[in-house]
């Protein structure tokens, strides 16, 4: 590349930008390119690990981000260079990222641009790409309902484009028209994969017309294209808020990243696209002009090689990376300064749904922009009627209904927290999280450790069986969360608990899955306080003390063992209901443990991989010497959940626990 041209193979029309607009233009994308050509000399000398190539591609980034306000977000990816050094981020810290030192923005736990910084609002991407759009959604939303008149822009590939997050992401900002800027890096190959295998269509713009959106088709190539339609397109979006979809066509003149090469490019494409080359033909254009001079263009470049050498030197001096184990586990939380609220003394019997209602209501009060997401929660009030009048209270801006689709509903929910709002999203059943699983626990999970955004977000999960429900509405699926770092588990049993751990829930800026069993809505009733309180994360309840045997329970297990011992009460237990799931009271387990000598633990979830399984070998490991017998584990069968009730109840590990107890209490 940084060829020199006679005249340019690019068509520049005129415009009215002034000859010092298009000098800074050239200079914003002179410097990732000459960025780029110094990176590729350290990954060859081994000093950074690897490098995903825009060149070819810096007219787009360059002309998008100079065409926004800089306290608007914009979602980059692996080619957009261009975004990061032209919100002026200091290159020694970008050098710093690259090489996995302290000054990075992810403390060496994560690579090249998966990375986020609030000061320069930027967001950084994730390797499973689609996830981007519905963030962005989420961001503009914030936008919209503090009436901030602000544009957000993200970035994807048209290899991305084939991402169920991304249709789902369109089709909400659609729906709700909000005001992002999807843009379409069209570069001719997703890795290997051309085009031509990636979509069946002309052009990807032509996709916006499914979703009643706006779109456009820029020579992603030509700067001056690009920086002049993109400010008027934004421009309209602040005074008129709408999504707007834009496919760049360009040419990705590198491998997807250096090690895979070109070869499966084909020798005249790669020379037609050369041809093309932005920054050589802006420059040729400007030459042509009289805009630059040679000369001029020889002291631009030294400037800008000079500025790299300088935050190399400072990144190069900088000490080699450290921290301890501590410090990587107190990042995977934001630090929550739990409040106490007590209860007040007046009580009314609830049932658990009842609860539920009455404690998102009040924390509905408390948040006075706290958002509720989900499919039929306005006004149908939700499948089990949790939100009915809340629309009334509330209005329509904080109680959504939503499409179906659990992706990018739960990524918008990412997007608000980014803005510093907080969301409930609830689920019509926690087994339909899968439909949303990648952005729970590859965004919402590792976002605080990777680059210290916290992810404000509960996610309300109606579960369990005995509602004879059958496979897709029955399954008690905690254990797929408990094992992922960042998250927080919560599963009440009781009326009163539910109240009060989710207003706690609500209050804890990580993201927390709130688990409601469907069976004990309507079946479980309590005294519980009129007004909001809250009730810890990581305390078990202990229901009842006894100094032969621990029982260990949680949702609805927990009144499974209370009939069982209200059978048998010879049988003088300790009844731990764990109430959370992570955090565990790992203090209460332990102390019972070594009490009484022997330990059962019962769960509805299906045996193998449940949390349980974890349970019992933290006792063996540290309790073991004090244990009389081995630790027994009792859980439904390993299949999935069966439809008619003799199935159901056969597969529940409802009664099998007496058998179970008593063989324990004889052992």
């Amino acid at each position: 590349m940084s060829k020199t041209l006679m005249k340019p193979n690019i068509k520049y029309k005129t415009t009215n930008l002034s000859s010092e607009t298009k000098i800074e233009l050239y200079k914003a994308m002179l410097k990732p390119r000459l960025i780029e050509e110094k990176m590729l000399i350290l990954l060859r000398q081994g000093k950074i690990s690897k490098w995903f190539s825009g060149i070819g591609q810096e007219a787009i980034s360059i002309g998008v981000t100079l065409a926004m306000q800089k306290e608007e977000y914009i979602l980059p990816m692996h080619r957009n260079l261009g975004v990061f050094t032209s919100r002026d981020i200091p290159l020694y810290r970008l050098f710093s990222q690259w090489q996995g030192k302290a000054n990075g923005f992810t403390k060496g736990r994560d690579r090249s641009f998966h990375f986020g910084t609030q000061e320069f609002n930027i967001v950084g991407m994730i390797s499973h790409l689609g996830p981007q759009f519905g963030v962005a959604d989420g961001i503009a939303l914030a936008s919209k309902l503090k009436n901030k008149n602000l544009v957000t822009a993200v970035f994807t590939g048209d290899g991305g484009t084939s991402e169920g997050d991304i249709h789902e992401a369109l089709n909400v900002a659609s729906v709700w028209q909000l005001p992002v800027l999807f843009c379409i890096e069209n570069n001719g190959y997703g890795l290997s994969t051309p085009t031509t295998e990636q979509y069946n269509c002309k052009d990807l713009a032509d996709r916006a017309i499914g979703y009643g959106m706006e779109s456009h088709i820029i020579d992603g190539n030509n700067i001056l294209e690009v920086y002049t339609k993109i400010s008027q397109i934004t421009k309209d979006m602040r005074s008129n808020p709408k999504p707007v979809l834009i496919e760049f066509k360009t040419f990705r003149m590198r491998g997807h990243e250096e090690a895979s090469g070109t070869k499966y490019v084909p020798q005249d494409l790669m020379d037609a696209w050369e041809k093309k080359d932005p920054v050589d033909n802006f420059r040729a254009y400007l030459i042509a002009e009289n805009i630059l001079t040679e000369k001029q263009d020889d002291i631009f470049k030294a400037e800008i090689k000079a500025e790299i050498d300088t935050h190399l030197d400072k990144t190069n001096d900088e000490e080699k990376l450290t921290s301890s184990v501590s410090n990587e586990l107190n990042d995977v939380y934001q630090e929550f300064n739990y409040q106490q609220v007590e209860e007040n003394i007046n009580t009314k019997e609830l049932r658990l749904i009842d609860a539920i209602s009455e404690g998102l209501k009040q924390a509905m009060e408390k948040h006075d922009d706290l958002v509720i997401m989900g499919q039929d929660v306005a006004e149908y009030g939700g499948v089990f009627k949790i939100t009915d009048g809340f629309v009334e209270q509330f209005g329509k801006d904080r109680v959504r209904n939503t499409p179906i689709c659990e992706s990018a509903i739960i990524e918008t929910a990412m997007g608000l927290s980014i803005s510093g709002i907080k969301s409930v999203v609830e689920l019509q059943f926690s087994d339909f999280i899968t439909s949303g699983f990648n952005p729970v626990v590859n965004y919402l999970a590792k976002s605080h450790y990777r680059w210290n955004q916290n992810a404000d977000v509960v996610l309300r999960m109606p579960c369990g069986a005995g509602v004879a429900a059958g496979p897709f509405h029955s399954q008690t699926n905690e254990a797929w969360f408990t094992k992922t770092p960042g998250l927080k588990v919560v599963y009440p049993a009781f009326p009163k608990d539910a109240k009060g751990l989710l207003a706690t829930a609500i209050n804890d800026p990580n993201p927390v899955l709130f688990f409601e069993h469907k069976a004990l809505y309507r079946s479980i009733r309590q005294e519980v306080p009129t007004d909001y309180f809250t009730i810890p994360f990581g305390k078990a309840a202990m229901l009842r003390t006894g100094e032969q045997i621990t029982v260990i329970a949680y949702g609805q297990a927990v009144h499974w063992a209370l009939n069982t011992l209200d059978k048998h009460p010879s049988i003088d237990a300790d009844l731990i209901d764990l109430r959370s799931l992570q955090p565990l009271d790992i203090d209460a387990i332990y102390t019972s443990a070594k009490k009484t000598g022997k330990v059962i633990i019962l769960q509805e979830d299906s045996l193998f991989g449940g949390i349980a399984s974890d349970i019992s070998a933290l006792i063996m490991e540290n309790c073991f010497e004090f244990l009389d017998a081995p630790v027994k584990r009792v859980a439904s069968l390993d299949t999935p959940i069966p439809f008619i009730n003799q199935l159901e109840d056969q597969y529940l590990s409802r009664d099998k626990f007496e058998g179970e107890l008593l063989e324990l209490v004889a052992y």
